[in-house]
């Protein structure tokens, strides 16, 4: 992989390279070849197809010149949040950045919790332990459990997105549109946004889009993310528009939705 040596990360774990791990792989993330293909093919892409933060921020006062001139609105910020801002919440985070969307992400658990040699071992993290650190540590516990179950190409893709987990509750990023990816972070949210008191009046829409914690529905809902950014993007009026964007979506695509407006 081009990128491991101008950050200093070792190549991602070939896909065969490990046989198959004999003991029962955690149900959060099960081992599939298609699911652990993609996300290898996700991190080996990313160096060279999404700007680095300093690109972002060169790039900064050229974007906000256009958009002046040419009339354009700013465009929306959008934060993808689940639990632990490790599978669903990174996939959204991956594939609008990708598709060139100003995006964040985040978790509302208490703590990063994944998929351990056990159901009832995982691996538990503090939000802003750096991904870094949790691949080359779950590497030496057991690299073969965690290449098969595709938890290290899942970090890998993770790594290289921004340096560390980060929680929602301990964010002070404003977002225009968060999208949950379950209901219990869609009410946490909520919760969060009501206990801080609105003291900005700034008005954030929350779209709760249920997905299963899995590398393939969270692969799934990704390219619904990127439908649903587009519609938002594209409208002349968000706060107008915002009903009949999240019908057809509703139609077009199979998970629940939720919607609330809270204020930052």
């Amino acid at each position: 992989m081009h990128a491991s040596t101008s950050q200093g990360y070792p190549p991602p774990a070939a896909q065969n390279s490990y046989p198959a791990y004999p003991t029962a792989t955690p149900s959060q993330y099960p081992g599939h070849d298609v699911s652990n293909q993609q996300l290898a093919q996700e991190a080996a892409v990313l160096p060279h197809e999404i700007p680095t933060p300093q690109q972002q921020v060169q790039q900064a006062p050229q974007q906000q010149q256009h958009q002046s001139s040419s009339g354009y609105k700013p465009r929306p910020l959008f934060c993808v949040v689940c639990a632990s801002n490790q599978n669903r919440s990174m996939e959204g985070h991956f594939v609008l950045s990708k598709a060139g969307f100003r995006v964040c992400s985040s978790g509302t658990g208490s703590a990063v919790r994944l998929p351990g040699p056990a159901i009832d071992k995982p691996n538990i993290y503090p939000f802003g332990t750096p991904y870094n650190d949790i691949y080359e540590q779950l590497a030496a516990q057991d690299a073969r459990l965690y290449t098969a179950n595709g938890l290290l190409q899942m970090i890998d893709r993770n790594r290289r997105l921004k340096l560390a987990p980060e929680r929602w509750q301990e964010s002070k990023t404003v977002a225009d549109i968060v999208i949950t990816c379950e209901e219990r972070c869609f009410d946490a949210v909520c919760d969060d946004l009501l206990a801080r008191g609105g003291e900005f009046n700034k008005p954030v829409h929350i779209i709760n889009i249920e997905i299963k914690d899995n590398h393939e529905e969270a692969h799934i809902a990704g390219r619904a993310m990127i439908d649903l950014a587009s519609a938002i993007e594209n409208a002349s009026d968000i706060d107008e528009d915002i009903q009949g964007i999240l019908q057809a979506h509703q139609e077009k695509h199979p998970h629940s939705i939720l919607h609330a407006v809270a204020y930052y």
